[in-house]
This record gives structure tokens, sequence and C-alpha cells, in this order.
């Protein structure tokens, strides 16, 4: 295991995709049940079609999400969490809880 510390370490990258503004919520919206794109972009309120494409892609390249194109006209595509993404959106589902606890206290000390 590196030191995170170290500018080198390859686990900054891994934490720079992972701390991403998106990443939690559309790993945590997978880990409910795979879905398609468009179910995703609604789930995700806020999102743009640019994030949630960029970020999709960046976690099918970790190997987080897998995407899984159907047959049909047009063919259908659905996104899952893998075993490494499950992982991952377990061990974030903490932090998610602790920031929904405490981002009112938090904003009102930004305002005040």
């Amino acid at each position: 295991m590196g030191d995170v510390f170290h500018k080198d370490c390859p686990a900054r990258e891994v934490l720079g995709h992972l701390a991403g503004r998106w990443t939690i919520l559309v790993l945590t919206a997978l880990l409910a049940q795979p879905r398609r794109y468009h179910e995703l972009r609604s789930v995700v309120a806020g999102i743009s079609d640019k994030s949630l494409a960029a970020t999709l892609r960046s976690l099918q390249q970790d190997g987080l999400v897998h995407r899984r194109v159907g047959t049909g006209q047009p063919p259908s595509v659905t996104y899952s969490v893998t075993e490494l993404g499950r992982g991952a959106a377990v061990a974030l589902d903490p932090l998610l809880l602790w920031i929904r606890a405490n981002a009112a206290e938090i904003t009102e000390r930004r305002e005040g």
C-alpha cells in the first residue's frame, strides 16, 4: 500500500475519482438498482448530461460501474455497480450519511 500523502501515490488518482462531486450520488443510485441513463439523470437531480456522461465514463474505466448494451432498436443501455463499485459505495455510505446529518449546520455556519 502506498503513502497517499506522497504526490506519486496511485491511490490519489482513485481518491480524486471517488471524491468527484457526482460520484457518490451516482454510485449510491446504482447501488439501489441498475438504471438506464435517463433514470440516473432523474434520480441524481441537477446533474447535467455532460457531467453524468463523464462520471459514468470515469467509473467504468475504474471498474466500478458496468455498462450493458441490450438488443433492440434503439439498444437499451443499463448501468450497474460492479463488486468493486459495491465495495466503494458501501464504504462511502457513512460519509453520505454524515453529510446529510450535518449539511444544515455547515450551511448555516458558511452563511452566518
